[in-house]
Formats: structure tokens, sequence, C-alpha cells
């Protein structure tokens, strides 16, 4: 429980855009008042109070770490809300999943405020563990708790007005609900066409120009840097014209990196390259707020007491983190207590073996169609390759950089795997593997023989969930995910640790991306083009329609 107090600083007033020494006094979790003293002006031998960071949107099951351990570590970087998009255990476990994150949050004073995924299964070409229906929303809404629409990823569905799909929107509409965006690449008449059915933001851009197009239909653009997908130097540049319509999310945040740091790396970034404190906390703390309507506090007189005390405003490093006036991390360290962690889970695979991933071709002047990943980002390229073949089959090249990549299902025993090659993650040995394969989460691979690749895959089958590296000569490193084969059931200072492990190995296998796992992870989402594989096959998210790997 929070106690009543006060504490003497300068008070950051995003809406006033004025600093000012004051005393702050807290009553029951809310401010009582704020006192301004006598100067005008900050007082250099002050700390400061601003508002908390709210990460604008993100996938919490992507930090491999249950909610209550997410907020654990973020709280120590100033951050005190997130708009959490729980699709991705929605399409393990559906409605259920949802459920469980929203019981697991509630032994928390973080501020999570959770959406109903719209998009559950994401396209009807990949196999997912359930499906979320216009009902189930509907249902969904009936809980306070639970306050947008998640991200709607069937942009053609949108366009092409779908039935379901606007049934979905129309709910969210009725309730009182945002319709939160992703599409990513849609520019002019068609980012219109989306925006008009409802739809408030969108996460996805990747350049300037995009997002001006979006921003010039009403739609809010949120600044997204991530484990994979880097987007704030594309996109930073807007923030003079458009701060009152940005904010900044991660989307997706492994645990090694926000061990590290959260939002306030972007807010520190922002500001050292010369934009203005005051927008970028606009951008930081409250156009998440307003737009989602969080009950969190913004440093107003009878607000909740949720703010930061910061060293100065340029490092913004997080001396102290209160959320309803509790005192939650203080000089890094978090003060949130453990929570206990349910195990809950969907997974049906069984182990294979190295013939599993055999892929004949017709003749030795095969050519293979290659999905190409870039790092940093979510989208791919289609580029045609030689196949290098052997005794009629088509093996991985690892002199050009062509691997095998595999996406196992997870959800039946004994089904084919699904294969294609890539080029990008720059193996030279062994494999690795992953329960954590948006959106629908069967197992996806990538390695460099057929044998590495079937033993890491089976490391993950066997703990019915999780990252897997294997190395030519042996070495295994396996970080389990027991909860629904997305997150850990442990620490999460011990589960970041057990990632950095299993991440210096695969770099150490050759890999040269900032985020294999987290690369890895996304190859296997239709929904984001070019080029992408599935447990059905490799698709084509720009025809939305399968191809063949060979030629």
């Amino acid at each position: 429980m929070s106690a009543d107090f006060s504490l003497t600083a300068n008070v950051v007033d995003v809406f006033s855009r004025s600093i000012q020494p004051a005393i702050i006094s807290v009553e029951g979790g809310r401010i009582a008042s704020i006192a301004p003293i006598a100067e005008a002006e900050a007082d250099p031998t002050l700390p400061y109070v601003l508002p908390g960071f709210v990460d604008a949107h993100v996938h919490v099951e992507s930090s491999l770490l249950v909610p209550t351990e997410f907020a654990r570590l973020a709280v120590a970087h100033g951050t005190v809300a997130t708009v959490s998009d729980p699709h991705e255990i929605g399409n393990v476990l559906g409605v259920a999943g949802v459920e469980f994150m929203l019981e697991n949050a509630a032994h928390s004073p973080f501020k999570f405020c959770f959406g109903a995924p719209s998009c559950v299964p994401a396209t009807p070409f990949e196999t997912a563990g359930a499906e979320i229906t216009a009902d189930d929303i509907k249902k969904l809404f009936e809980n306070p708790k639970i306050g947008y629409l998640a991200e709607m990823m069937n942009w053609p569905g949108v366009l092409h007005r779908d039935s379901d799909v606007m049934a979905k929107i129309a709910l969210a509409h009725a309730a009182g609900r945002p319709v939160d965006g992703h599409a990513p690449g849609l520019r002019g008449d068609d980012a219109a066409h989306y925006a008009s059915a409802g739809i408030s933001t969108d996460h996805e851009c990747f350049t300037a120009a995009e997002a001006r197009d979006k921003l010039a239909v009403g739609m809010k653009i949120l600044i997204r840097e991530g484990s994979a997908a880097r987007n704030f130097d594309a996109l930073i540049e807007l923030m003079p014209e458009h701060y009152s319509n940005l904010m900044f999310c991660s989307d997706d945040k492994h645990p090694d990196t926000l061990i590290l740091g959260h939002i306030n790396q972007l807010v520190q970034r922002a500001v050292a390259l010369g934009h203005d404190v005051f927008q970028v906390l606009r951008v930081a703390c409250v156009n998440p707020v307003n737009h989602y309507h969080l009950p969190v506090g913004l440093l107003g007189e009878g607000d909740p007491a949720d703010f930061i005390v910061v060293k100065d405003l340029v490092n913004f490093e997080v001396q102290q983190t209160y959320l309803d006036g509790e005192l939650v991390a203080e000089n890094g360290q978090s003060r949130l207590p453990a929570a206990p962690i349910a195990v809950v889970n969907n997974f049906h695979a069984q182990p294979v073996q190295a013939a599993d991933f055999a892929l004949p071709v017709p003749n030795e002047q095969a050519t293979l169609r290659v999905i190409e990943c870039f790092d940093g980002q979510l989208i791919t390229a289609r580029v045609d390759l030689p196949a290098r073949v052997e005794n009629g089959l088509a093996v991985s090249d690892m002199e050009h950089d062509v691997l095998k990549l595999a996406v196992i299902n997870r959800y039946q025993p004994h089904v084919a795997p699904a294969l294609a090659f890539i080029r990008g993650f720059g193996l030279k040995h062994g494999a690795l593997a992953s329960s954590v394969g948006h959106d629908s989460h069967n197992i996806t691979a990538v390695g460099c023989d057929d044998a590495s690749l079937a033993r890491a895959v089976n490391l993950v089958i066997e703990a019915k969930g999780g990252l897997a590296a294997v190395g030519a000569d042996g070495r295994e490193i396996l970080v389990p995910l027991p909860v629904a084969g997305l997150m850990s059931d442990q620490p999460g200072a011990d589960v970041a640790a057990a990632y950095a492990a299993v991440d210096a190995l695969s770099k150490e296998l050759g890999s040269p991306l900032g985020a294999p796992f987290m690369t890895l992870s996304f190859m296997a989402l239709l929904v984001i083009p070019s080029l992408k594989l599935s447990d059905k096959g490799l698709f084509d998210g720009q025809q939305f329609a399968f191809v063949d790997a060979v030629e």
C-alpha cells in the first residue's frame, strides 16, 4: 500500500510547457497538491518529476515474460503503463489466453491496458491454436480492463470492407473503444480508405513519407523501436510538426534489451537530437493516456500519483518510479515483488527426424524462391537463386548465406515441416529453433544442415516451447518457455540472462543480425510482405497466395 508523503523537485508540466520547483504532496495514492516554491525557474540542485512513460503498443509475450515480470523490469526505466495486444497468447489459447494475461497482470500495480485481439488467427493460410470470433470480442468488451480493439492486421479485409472485419470494428466503436491499425506500406488512397473504416493508429510505418500519408488522413503514428523492428531513425523527423499525433512504442521487446532500457531510451535519443523536451514528453507520456483513456495520472492535482523522478532532462536517468503513490522502483532496481505464475499451454508436436527436412528438387538446375530478411525490419524481399543440390535434394549453401527455413505445426502431431530457404541469417554452423513464431506460434527453425535443424526443433518440442540454439560442435542452449510456448515462468532477470546466452551462441554460429531469434519469429508473419513461410507453405504477402519454394 502507498504511504502519504511529499517531495521537493522541479515539476515538469507538459501542458503549460513549464518547469518550476515545487512540493508535491501525495495522499491516498493521489496527488493532493503541487505547491510552487518561490523560485520561478528550475533549480539545478533538485531532481525533476515528470509523468511516467507509456509504451503505446507492445506484445508483452514477446518479452518472454508474463505481465508481472515484464512490469518488474519496465518500472525500473520509468514505464508506468503499456497498451498491450495479447494476440500472441490469443493465437495459442484463444480467449482463455487473454484471460490468463488479465489474471496475471492483476497481481501488479503496473497499469496494463489489454486489447481484444482482432485477427486470431491472423490469416487462413496458417494453423493457429484457437480462434477469437466477433462474439468473443463482444464479450471481451464487457470487461472494462479491455481497452481497445487490437491491431487490425487484415488490411485487405478492411480495404474490401469484409463483413467479419467490419463487424469487429463496429463492435469496438459501439463499445467506445479505439481501433488500432496495422497496415505496412499503405499509402495514398489506400491509406485514406483504411483510416476511413474508423482505424485510429498505425505502428508499421517504416518511412516518414508513409507516416505522413497516414497522418494526413487522421491516423496517429506510433514510432516503433523494438528488438527486431527499429523505425525511430526513419520517423523521428516527424516530431516538430506532428508531435500531438505521435506516440512511442516497442511492439516486441526481448528481455535482454528490456532489462537495459525502454521508452526512456527513446526520450533520451529524441532530446539528444535537439527535439523540444516538452514535445518529446507529450509523445512519451501524454498522448497514449489521452488516446486510450488510460487510468494513468499526468501530474495534475487529484490525479493518481503515477510519476517518475529523473536526475536531469538530458539522460533521463530514472531515480524513482511511483504508481498510485507506491514507490515501485528506485535507482534502477525494481521494488515490485514476484507474483505466482501459472503454466498454461497448447503444444502437441512430436519429435522429428533429420529426414523430415529433406527437400527434393526436380533437377540440378532448380531455382529457389528465397526469402531475404533484413536487420531491424519485419519486411522481407524475394530473391530467385540457383539451388545447391546434393543427391537430388536442395541443401543449405553457407557460402552464399542461403539457409534452410522450416515451420512445424505445433498444434497437431506428426505434420510434415513446411520448407523454404532464407538469406540474411548468416549462420555458418548449426541451427536455431523457436516456438515464438508470429502470429500463430508454430515452431520456426533455420539451419545449416538437417541434423542440426532436427536437434534444435526437438529441444523445443521436448520443452513444449522455448528458444534453442545448436552448434556443430555439440553445444546446445535452450530457454524453456512453458507458458503457452511463449513465456517463461522464471524471474525476469534470470530470463534476460538465459536469453543473452542463447543470443550469444546464435551470433557465434555466424549470425550478423542484432536479434536473430526476434527476426526468426517474424519469418512466419504472413501479413507483412513480401515472402514468408507458414506451416502450410511459402506465402507471397503481396499476392496473398502460396507459391512454390522450388521451381
